[in-house]
């Protein structure tokens, strides 16, 4: 049976009847940018059966909705803590302001905390000059926070404030926030868009080829590998443990793994592993050491929760809380391995990876993704994501990146480079 297909239709607020202020062409190679002609189209899957199944394209559209001068935008930037989110920040009132006109921009204040009745901190007034170097900086100047207030309070906010384009920036979590907000919207008739820009280190929203904040994390938990490496080698019988960030999907722990070119064994939530045994890691590492003397292990957050005591707790996001691998298999090690003389180093690097600026390949991806997303809600789109596929920026509904996770397939070409970098079993489970 083959899987179900995504709708992949993108919900509008009205005809587009207004000629937009870029100054862009219609003309090809006469040197001059172009708007996305209507009916744009970026295939779903090529090779498949239904060429016709498409992402809408994402770009500057020649009519459009809304006047820039009757825009009043907020920009809420939520969840943990992301490289280039400022970049995101920035570039959203640069294109609003310069692009369209539209001189009334609010950010509001630790995510959608600061969409309550009683926020806590009231919203910022936007323009360039609040955020003219703010992309030099890790975090947010907005703040950020998990958990969302009541809907329809939050939707109550944005109506007495007279916002009618929301820009919400984020993971799963801020997605599903701004999912429930666009059906409350939509419920009430209210005359909102609701786009979305997808913010997380794990890469790990579904039909999104790239998210933002992904590129700076792999390389700088490259720079923790390297240094988990040299402290291995220097000291007989070395043993370096990193952990790395990456809940469900293993993505920061497998590229980093392939960049860094050094690991012996990477671990990652999508495959199961034994501890003991003849697949087992222990006794992987045992003969790893034997023959070479030191070892580079990575974990992410997320590997082998089987192995320890399960958690009801859940954190404001409604994400349940994961017990910590890093420190689980650091203690294993020592006691498991210790008739072989180990000399362990571990390192967590995840708040120095999260609090970090866009390198500049993330600076570069933030812009892009900013400006589509600025181009979309001034057509009228809604109920949306910017998303990047097949190397091409898109717009995809809320409800498809909502509908599950984007995980690693262990039968991929991507894996099999990660267990042919380390070395590693294809199975690490009997």
């Amino acid at each position: 049976m083959s899987p179900k297909l995504p709708d992949l239709t993108i919900p509008t607020l009205g005809p587009c009847r207004e000629a937009s202020p870029l100054q862009l062409s219609t003309v090809a190679d006469d040197q001059i940018a172009d708007f996305t002609v209507s009916g744009a189209r970026v295939i779903f899957d090529p090779g498949g059966q239904r060429p016709e199944h498409a992402f809408e394209a994402a770009g500057p559209r020649q009519q459009i909705h809304f006047r820039g001068e009757e825009v009043r935008a907020g920009i809420v930037t939520c969840g943990g803590l992301c490289p280039g989110m400022n970049n995101v920040i920035r570039a959203l009132v640069m294109q609003l302001w310069y692009g369209y006109g539209c001189r009334k921009i609010l950010g509001f204040r630790f995510g959608y905390q600061g969409l309550a009745r009683e926020p806590s901190v009231a919203p910022e007034e936007l323009d360039p000059a609040a955020v003219r170097d703010i992309h030099l900086m890790g975090g947010t100047v907005l703040g950020s926070a998990r958990g969302n207030p009541d809907t329809e309070e939050m939707v109550q906010t944005l109506v007495d404030r007279r916002v009618n384009v929301l820009f919400c920036i984020g993971g799963d979590g801020t997605m599903r926030g701004a999912e429930a907000i666009f059906k409350q919207v939509t419920a009430q008739g209210q005359r909102i868009a609701i786009i979305g820009l997808p913010k997380t280190i794990d890469n790990d929203l579904k039909y999104i080829e790239r998210t933002f904040g992904y590129e700076t994390a792999v390389s700088i938990a490259c720079q923790s590998l390297r240094a988990a490496h040299t402290e291995a080698r220097g000291a007989p019988n070395g043993v370096g443990l990193v952990r790395l960030m990456g809940r469900h999907s293993g993505f920061i722990a497998a590229s980093a793994t392939l960049a860094a070119r050094e690991v012996n064994l990477c671990l990652v939530p999508e495959l199961p592993f034994d501890l003991k045994g003849e697949r087992g890691i222990l006794q992987f590492l045992r003969e790893r050491i034997r023959r070479r003397g030191h070892a580079l292990v990575v974990a992410a957050e997320g590997a082998g929760q089987r192995h320890l005591e399960e958690t009801e707790e859940q954190d404001a996001g409604g994400n349940q809380k994961l017990s910590d691998i890093g420190v689980f298999l650091r203690d294993t090690f020592k006691a498991e391995l210790k008739d072989q003389g180990i000399n362990l180093k571990y390192i967590d690097p995840s708040y120095i990876i999260r609090a970090a600026p866009a390198n500049p390949a993330d600076a570069i991806f933030c812009g892009q993704l900013a400006e589509e997303a600025v181009h979309a809600a001034m057509a009228g789109r809604t109920g949306m994501v910017v998303g990047l596929w097949l190397g091409r920026f898109t717009h995809v509904p809320l409800a498809a990146v909502t509908s599950g996770r984007k995980v690693i397939s262990l039968d991929s070409a991507f894996w099999r480079n990660v267990v042919d970098a380390t070395g590693q079993p294809a199975l690490l489970a009997g």
